[in-house]
C-alpha cells in the first residue's frame, strides 16, 4: 500500500493541472491513468481536431485576399496534413508527457484507477496487478467523458466513428455521414469537407444549439459553401453497414449513404467504472460538485473537469483544476480558504462567463449569456448587433469579409452579460471580451479602451457607438 497526501485519477490536462498545483503547494501526489498521458484533448480532441481544421482555414484565408489568392494553385496536401497532424498527437506515444509529470514531482501510477473506500484508490494494471493507493487528505477524479453512442436501431452494430476514430484516422474516406449538430459535428464537417471527402450533417434541429441563432445559421452557410449537405432539423431513425458503406435512414425518408458515419450527438461521464459505488454514489453518473470542486457531501473527494459536467471544455477544466489544486493544499495546512465569488480556491466563471470557440468556417467565439439565457435568467437587457465586415481592419484581413458581433448589455449595472463574434479569425478577439465579461468592466470604462486602428479589434469602438453614450 502507498500513501500520498493527493491521488488524481485521470492524468488528462485536467488531472496534471490538478497534481501540479498540489504539488506546488507542498503536498505529494500520485496521477494514475491507464490509457496516455496528456488525456482526450492531446490525442483526440483538441490537439489533433485543431491540427486537422487549420491547414484548410490558411488556405481559404490566402484565398480571400487578393494578390495572394493568385499565388494559390493546388489544393489541400491530406496526407500533409495527416502527418502534421500525427506530430501533434506524437503518433499517440506519451512519453514526453511521463517525463513532464516526472520533472513535476508528481508520481505517475498507470494502470485503472477505481475508488475502493474512502480515500482509498485500487489500482489494476494491464498485467493484472493490483496496487491499492491511500490519500491522507484528497481523491480527485478527472476522467473526462466519453462520446455518447444514442441508442438508435442497428447504429452500435453499424460500427460508426466518434470524435476519437474522426481525430486518428490515418486516410480520409470518399464519404462521411456527421449524425450531430454541436461542435464537434461542426468542425469536423469542417475539416473533412476541406479534404474533398463528401460529408452529408445531419442534424435534430439546428446547429450549435445553446449557441446565438446566427451563429449557426452562418456555420450551415459556411458548410454548404464547402460543399457539404446539411440537413436540419432531420431525425436519424435506423442505421446498417453493408459491404459498400453505411446506410443512415432519416425521418423525412430520405437515406443517406456514406463510407463512414461520425456520431456527434453529445458526452456521457467515464464514471461507470470508477468504483462510485464503493463510497455510496452511483456509477455512470455526473459528479456534482460545489465551487471548489468538492463532490457534495463529501470532504474528501473532489470531481474536476468534464465528469462534474459544469463546462465541458479543456480551458475551463484546467481553471477548476487550479482551483482544486490550490484548496486541497491551503485545506491540508489549515491555512485561510478564499471561496467568496470570484476567489482564488472556487470556478465562478463555470456559471457565467465561459469562453468557447468553434473552429469553423467561419468561427464562432462566444462567452457569457446569449440573449436567450439573459431573458431566461430575468435580466433587463439590450442587444447590440454590428456587422464585422463594415469594421475597416475587416475589410483589409479579407475581401468580402462577412461576420456579426453581439453584446448583451445589463442595462441596470450598464456591464456585458455575453458576447459573440461569428466570422473569420475572430477566436482571437474572444480574450478581450472575457476580460469584460469576468471582470464586469462598466461600459463607460470601456470607451476608454482604444482599439488600434485598423484592427478588427475596431468592432469595440463600433458596438459601443451602436449602443450610445
Amino acid at each position: 500500500m502507498s500513501e500520498y497526501d493527493v491521488i488524481v485519477v485521470g492524468a488528462g490536462p485536467v488531472g496534471e493541472n490538478v497534481a501540479d498545483r498540489a504539488v506546488r503547494g507542498g503536498l505529494t501526489a500520485a496521477l494514475v491513468e491507464r490509457e496516455l498521458v496528456g488525456g482526450e484533448c492531446s490525442y483526440w480532441a483538441c490537439m489533433p481536431s485543431k491540427a486537422l481544421l487549420r491547414p484548410g482555414q490558411a488556405l481559404r484565408a490566402a484565398r480571400a485576399v487578393a494578390g495572394s489568392a493568385e499565388a494559390v494553385t493546388g489544393d489541400l496536401d491530406v496526407a500533409a496534413v495527416l502527418k502534421r497532424r500525427n506530430s501533434f498527437t506524437h503518433d499517440w506515444n506519451d512519453s514526453s508527457q511521463a517525463d513532464w509529470v516526472a520533472s513535476a514531482g508528481i508520481e505517475l501510477v498507470r494502470g485503472h484507477g477505481r475508488l475502493s473506500g474512502v480515500k482509498q484508490v485500487t489500482v489494476t494494471a494491464a498485467d493484472g496487478t493490483e496496487t491499492v493507493l491511500t490519500a491522507r487528505h484528497a481523491v480527485v477524479l478527472s476522467t473526462g467523458s466519453d462520446a455518447l453512442v444514442p441508442d438508435v436501431e442497428g447504429l452500435r452494430a453499424a460500427r460508426p466513428w466518434t470524435s476519437r476514430e474522426a481525430t486518428e484516422a490515418q486516410h480520409v474516406p470518399e464519404s462521411l455521414a456527421i449524425i450531430g449538430g454541436g461542435v464537434v459535428a461542426t468542425e469536423m464537417a469542417t475539416a473533412y469537407a476541406s479534404f474533398g471527402c463528401a460529408v452529408t450533417l445531419i442534424a435534430r434541429s439546428g446547429l450549435l444549439g445553446g449557441m446565438e441563432p446566427f451563429a449557426g445559421e452562418a456555420v450551415a452557410k459556411g458548410l454548404r459553401d464547402l460543399g457539404a449537405t446539411v440537413r436540419l432539423n432531420t431525425g436519424i431513425t435506423r442505421v446498417s453497414r453493408s459491404d459498400s458503406g453505411v446506410t443512415v435512414e432519416t425521418s423525412d425518408g430520405e437515406p443517406v449513404t456514406a463510407a463512414e458515419v461520425l456520431v456527434a450527438t453529445g458526452r456521457t461521464p467515464r464514471t461507470g467504472d470508477l468504483g462510485l459505488d464503493t463510497v455510496g454514489l452511483t456509477p455512470g453518473d455526473w459528479l456534482h460538485t460545489d465551487d471548489t470542486m468538492l463532490v457534495t457531501g463529501y470532504d474528501w473527494l473532489y470531481a474536476t473537469g468534464d465528469v462534474n459536467h459544469r463546462a465541458l471544455l479543456t480551458h475551463q477544466g484546467k481553471y477548476q483544476a487550479r482551483a482544486a489544486g490550490d484548496v486541497i493544499a491551503a485545506r491540508a495546512a489549515g491555512a485561510p480558504v478564499a471561496d467568496q465569488p470570484w476567489g482564488r480556491h472556487v470556478a465562478t466563471a463555470d456559471h457565467r462567463a465561459v469562453p468557447q470557440v468553434v473552429f469553423t468556417d467561419p468561427e464562432v467565439a462566444a462567452v457569457g449569456l446569449t440573449e436567450h439565457a439573459a431573458r431566461a435568467a430575468e435580466y433587463d437587457i439590450r442587444v447590440i448587433d454590428y456587422e464585422i465586415g463594415n469594421v475597416a481592419g475587416a475589410s483589409v484581413h479579407a475581401d468580402g469579409y462577412a461576420g456579426t458581433a453581439r453584446m448583451v448589455v445589463d442595462e441596470q449595472r450598464k456591464i456585458l452579460l455575453g458576447v459573440t463574434f461569428v466570422g473569420p479569425d475572430v477566436s482571437e478577439l474572444l480574450q478581450s471580451a472575457t476580460i469584460a465579461v469576468v471582470g464586469e468592466v462598466p461600459l463607460e470604462r470601456l470607451w476608454h479602451a482604444v482599439p488600434a486602428y485598423p484592427t478588427i479589434s475596431e468592432i469595440w469602438l463600433r458596438l459601443l457607438e451602436t449602443y450610445g453614450r
